[in-house]
């Protein structure tokens, strides 16, 4: 067997998938009315995770500066704080605020991950840009500019997931959260094709976090920063590229032996089932009602219906049986002791049995006061979690995106509810009428749960026309959250 040719210094084009999406980001307009609705949207929902993730002290003490004194008057505000900090650490603390309590929008396909999770970077660079133009008397960005920006990210996230599976190698997604967001961020910043594609190579040169922390026995709270470390990442990539000139690597995927597809992805090419668009903007799902990992959504819902007919009988339950997609078994279905938030906020059992004794799921059921509840890990130890086939099938059609789960509660003498099936949740683009309502409402109360009163009617002025708010510059309307 001959060994592959690595002496060779001749320097090859760059790859062709990074290049599709420089071309992408520096080329390409949107002109889908839905998914700038959508977008908008999506805005609004990820600002009321942050501002509700302001109730949880692990979260806050990450959202300052690295080292103390480290503040950037005049830089990235965090939002619903006093911060102000360079676009790097901003990146990390929007988008640890954004992701903390697991509520933000949702992609589902070979890979996961939250498009959202790249408005870190985004909004961290869109402030501290237009902070920077009006001090200087050029063009602020407005918030279309950014909803703009927000499509193309979520776009090539989206793609990439969905048929490239980078869970099975044992990485995490939010691995193309900084692919993503450094290409934006890059375009931004200044950057042209050429810059976009160095950034780029940039990422993928990082190679990618492991999945470990998601998963039993080691899960925990990085998860829940993770995706602001991606966005720090990507704005570090697509500083150096915009304003430092630094060298791309043209063939960080293909290279033999030292690229990342030998090194991290067992030899394979990506693939790729449609060019860039509009597509997962349009179809992105969102966490209305539960706090919960996306692959549960279906099953508390399920549970919710539940709820009262088992509340009074929980200690005559013999059996619980949760039908779930290949994914959900994967991820979530988890026994035994369950260490922290973390844990439980990624334990579907966790999150059926809490439902179906209180009627609720809320991100406070996952602290260790309610778990403390004898009968949630009583409940928990009669659960059976089983793969049903269609729900897998459905959740992979590309017409349907389904995320599926029923629940059916047995009871001890003989008897049993009925199994109670939702294909999928309020979040779903197929329920998007039912579920705005509620996703402002969530919105707006996040904000009446931090904000004074003041600044929460002045945030609702400014989000009530999509007009108005579309031609807003973004370092104003992040000024209404500034505290």
């Amino acid at each position: 067997m001959s060994a592959p040719d690595i002496r060779s210094a001749q320097r090859p084009d760059p790859d062709q998938p990074m290049v599709d999406i420089a071309d992408y980001v520096a080329d390409y307009t949107i002109d889908s009315t839905e998914a700038y609705d959508t977008a908008r949207y999506m805005l609004l929902d990820s600002l009321g995770c942050a501002m509700l993730a302001m109730k949880f002290p692990e979260c806050v003490k990450h959202l300052g500066p690295i080292v103390p004194g480290a503040n950037l008057p005049g830089g990235t505000r965090v939002p619903g704080t006093s911060h102000e900090l360079d676009p790097v650490q901003g990146a990390f603390a929007i988008g640890t605020q954004i992701r903390w309590l697991d509520f933000n929008d949702t992609w589902l396909a070979a890979e996961w991950g939250h498009p959202s999770d790249n408005l870190g970077a985004i909004l961290s660079v869109a402030d501290y840009l237009s902070r920077k133009a009006e001090r200087e008397g050029g063009e602020p960005l407005t918030v279309r500019d950014v909803l703009g920006y927000a499509i193309k990210a979520h776009e090539i996230q989206g793609c990439y997931a969905l048929k490239n599976s980078f869970n099975r190698v044992g990485q995490d997604h939010v691995i193309l959260v900084r692919l993503a967001s450094t290409a934006v961020a890059t375009k931004m910043l200044g950057g042209d094709k050429d810059a976009i594609t160095t950034a780029v190579s940039h990422s993928w040169i990082d190679n990618g976090a492991l999945r470990t922390y998601r998963h039993a026995p080691n899960t925990g709270p990085r998860k829940s920063w993770a995706a602001g470390d991606a966005c720090r990442r990507a704005v570090t990539h697509a500083l150096n590229a915009a304003h430092k000139g630094v060298v791309g690597y043209p063939s960080a995927l293909t290279a033999k032996t030292w690229g990342f597809y030998d090194v991290a992805f067992g030899g394979k090419p990506f693939e790729f089932e449609r060019p860039f668009g509009s597509y997962v903007m349009e179809n992105v799902l969102f966490k209305i009602s539960f706090p919960a990992e996306f692959h549960a959504q279906t099953a508390v819902e399920c549970a919710m219906q539940l709820h009262g007919e088992v509340a009074d009988k929980i200690d005559q339950i013999e059996k619980i049986v949760i039908e779930t997609q290949e994914a959900g078994c994967r991820i979530i279905d988890k026994t035994g002791p369950l260490a922290n938030y973390a844990d439980r906020d990624h334990c579907i059992q966790y999150m059926v049995a809490v439902p179906l004794i209180f009627g609720r799921l809320t991100a406070a059921d996952y602290n260790d006061d309610v778990a403390a509840d004898p009968r949630i890990d009583a409940l928990r130890d009669k659960m059976e979690v089983v793969e049903n086939e269609q729900f897998t099938k459905d959740y992979f059609d590309p017409d349907k995106r389904y995320i599926g789960n029923a629940v059916q509660v047995f009871f001890k003498d003989g008897t049993s509810t009925d199994k109670i099936s939702i294909d999928y949740p309020i979040g779903h683009r197929r329920r998007r009428d039912e579920g705005i309502p509620v996703l402002l409402n969530k919105f707006e109360q996040a904000l009446r749960g931090h904000l004074p009163a003041r600044q929460v009617e002045a945030i609702l002025d400014a989000t009530a026309d999509s007009a108005k708010l579309d031609a807003m510059p973004i370092h104003e309307f992040l000024a209404l959250f500034t505290v």
